[in-house]
């Protein structure tokens, strides 16, 4: 039997029956002898009532029998339609042709109006998106493979070259036949900076910043940018670019005073929406992945943002750290869960420690 701590956010869960909390745990009410999903729309009982326990199972080794209103015993209708969604994704990605919307809400029993609309709260993006992100995949796996942008493109399922480029900036970040010379004629200037979260690596374009890495060996971090873009100019020591650096490193040090540089945001669709949000929130505050999900019109998709956040190659400037669970403890971070606490200490923010089990 695992029981697990019935503290304030839980019981808000409880209260709110917040949707994202269905599956982490399950009360129980021990006047009725039954246990209940947080998301149960039966009558709330009182706290001093309520043990919770980690999973249904642990609750009826306890002696509670499962609810017959929200049926904690049995999957949950979000795991349902997560694992339909899951199975028209598989379909998108197995297709040559992108599928209709009429064909894929068949293939998974649904009405194309209601599949649209449970594919997009559970993605973030339109099924007609989610194909083109994913013929996009296959044009940069594609060029590496093939001397003809052209013969890229139509592998890669568009069916003509004028509806990949109508989005080609937005996909790839720099004309497809650069990609595809691994950054030919792209000009990158870049540094490696001593932080006090050791060395730190800042890059940007034109267009402004497109990388900020942290790291432990400063000639590793350089590597890594050569092997992503082997035949781009790579500029180092530009006296100009060195103001830049700097900059970086006091948001690194001070990040309550902001930056106020471009950045050179390149992901998918869904990826900026989330990377965009990450830098409304303010210095000294966290919001949760469902928070994110629901600020950018795609509640339910709090998996996919954690995703996004740790696609994000920008440290810092697009602050992932500021992003945790729900009872607000901390999550993973591309640099290290140390720099992430680090960061959240030095900006002031509360963090929470890891819900004790017992």
């Amino acid at each position: 039997m695992t029981l697990v701590e019935l503290d304030d956010q839980r019981w808000h869960d409880i209260v709110e029956r917040t949707p994202d909390a269905d599956g982490r745990f399950f009360y129980a009410v021990t006047t009725t002898g039954v246990y209940c999903r947080p998301t149960c729309p039966s009558r709330r009982p009182r706290r001093d009532n309520v043990q919770l326990f980690d999973s249904g199972a642990a609750a009826e080794v306890a002696g509670f029998r499962p609810c017959k209103r929200c049926k904690p015993s049995l999957p949950s209708a979000d795991h349902d339609r997560a694992s339909l969604v899951a199975e028209a994704c598989r379909l998108i990605e197995a297709s040559d042709e992108p599928p209709d919307l009429e064909g894929l809400a068949a293939a998974v029993g649904m009405s194309p109006f209601h599949f649209h609309r449970v594919f997009k709260a559970a993605t973030g993006l339109t099924p007609k998106a989610y194909g083109d992100a994913h013929r996009g995949e296959r044009v940069r796996r594609n060029l590496e493979e093939r001397s003809s942008v052209t013969d890229a493109i139509y592998d890669a399922g568009f069916g003509s070259s004028a509806s990949f480029y109508a989005g080609a900036g937005r996909r790839m970040g720099m004309a497809p036949a650069r990609y595809r010379d691994g950054g030919r004629d792209e000009i990158i200037r870049f540094a490696v900076a001593a932080s006090s979260l050791g060395p730190i690596l800042v890059a940007g374009t034109d267009a402004g910043i497109c990388s900020v890495q942290f790291g432990d060996d400063p000639e590793a971090l350089v590597h890594a940018l050569q092997d992503r873009f082997p035949h781009a100019e790579l500029v180092g020591d530009d006296a100009d670019f060195a103001s830049v650096v700097a900059d970086v490193v006091a948001l690194v040090e001070h990040p309550e005073a902001g930056l106020d540089l471009p950045l050179d945001i390149r992901g998918t669709a869904f990826q900026e929406r989330v990377w965009r949000a990450l830098q409304d929130i303010p210095a000294g505050t966290t919001a949760t992945y469902g928070e994110i999900a629901e600020a950018i019109g795609a509640p339910g998709s709090a998996r996919a943002v954690g995703a996004a956040c740790g696609a994000n190659v920008i440290a810092v400037a697009i602050p992932c750290h500021r992003v945790v669970r729900t009872d607000g403890s901390l999550s993973g971070y591309r640099w290290g869960i140390d720099r992430k606490r680090t960061l959240l200490t030095r900006e002031g923010a509360v963090i929470a420690e890891p819900s004790s089990v017992g």
